[in-house]
């Protein structure tokens, strides 16, 4: 008896040992790194788009370590998700309506060509932030929206760019945030390092399109015109200022609709490369041609989204009524 409980427990033993050692043997996955994406355009010396290069064309370094290029796509088409923010202080109210008007024609554009899962979503901002209409490809809703657009008092410019960031960190594809403004702030309870934070979490592109109801130096406010270009360029946007509305704010509009449809994809697996304070890391985009000048976001943060940032806040007043 005593040795065939003996043979049992060594049976035990011998399948305990065995298992482990194909335990042991099985490989390990770990879930891979976050691919980080970097949209990219490119300008010739006379400010021309290149929309021609090839992936060895660029080199992309993350926190000065190069790395390795993983999907490169020129004149990418992947779904366009445009957050369009329209400034209603009173500020620039006698605008308004030329605004609103390049603002559908834009959106018509969009919606015209390119891919067909494009959205729009639009959003009004004074001393509150609407969200006016979430994502979609109806253009009579939109409309319907701008037409009841009032000015008022204050101007939460930074509070509406960082939530619209939220609102666009799930999404798939392209992210865009168009914001229509003087550049002054007045009444936000965040500031410009948080919308730029939000912006870079929500692998954002920001456009700004200043309307200056007063175009004299002394008069103009200076540095609101300087934070949306900080913005526009750590996010691989631009700065326009139309000299005039209505065709200006067109031709406006229309080069940024074609940037986007000139743009390359860059990604990677980050590699060997440490991040920086609060997670940052500081990307550079470099083309082997000197004579060409590329335009890419500044960095990107590790961990958790714009979208889902702990203590984010929620809009300044409720969403309309879905429709």
């Amino acid at each position: 008896m005593r040795s065939r409980v003996q043979l049992i427990r060594g049976a035990a033993v011998a399948s305990i040992l065995l298992l482990g050692a194909s335990l042991a043997q099985e490989p390990v996955f770990k879930a891979d790194v976050k691919l980080v994406r970097v949209l990219t355009t490119v300008r010739n010396p006379a400010g021309e788009l290149v929309g021609t290069l090839s992936k060895e064309d660029f080199r992309i370094f993350d926190n000065g370590v190069e790395q390795e290029i993983a999907v490169f796509e020129r004149q990418t088409v992947q779904p366009l998700s445009v957050m369009l923010l329209i400034d209603t202080s009173l500020s620039t109210a006698k605008d308004l309506r030329y605004e609103t008007e390049a603002v559908s024609r834009f959106a018509r554009a969009v919606f015209a060509e390119g891919n067909p899962e494009d959205a729009v979503a639009l959003i009004s901002f004074n001393y509150e932030v609407r969200l006016l209409a979430n994502f979609t490809r109806r253009l009579d809703r939109i409309e319907r929206e701008m037409r009841t657009l009032k000015p008022a008092s204050g101007t939460s410019l930074y509070d509406a760019i960082y939530l619209a960031s939220r609102e666009l960190a799930d999404r798939e594809g392209r992210r865009v945030l168009i914001v229509v403004t003087d550049g002054g702030d007045t009444t936000s309870s965040r500031r410009y390092h948080d919308a730029l934070e939000a912006i870079q979490r929500a692998d954002a592109v920001m456009y700004a399109i200043l309307v200056m109801p007063i175009t004299n130096e002394a008069g103009r406010n200076v540095g609101g015109e300087n934070a949306m270009a900080g913005l526009a360029a750590g996010s691989a946007g631009r700065v326009f200022r139309p000299e005039s509305m209505g065709a200006a704010v067109d031709e406006a509009f229309r080069d940024i609709l074609r940037e986007l449809r000139t743009q390359y994809l860059l990604a990677f697996y980050p590699r060997g490369a440490p991040p920086g304070p609060g997670g940052f890391h500081r990307l550079e985009v470099r083309l082997r041609n000197p004579d060409l000048r590329v335009n890419a976001r500044s960095g990107y943060y590790e961990g958790v989204s714009a979208g889902s940032a702990p203590g984010s806040g929620g809009w300044r007043s409720a969403p309309p009524r879905p429709r």
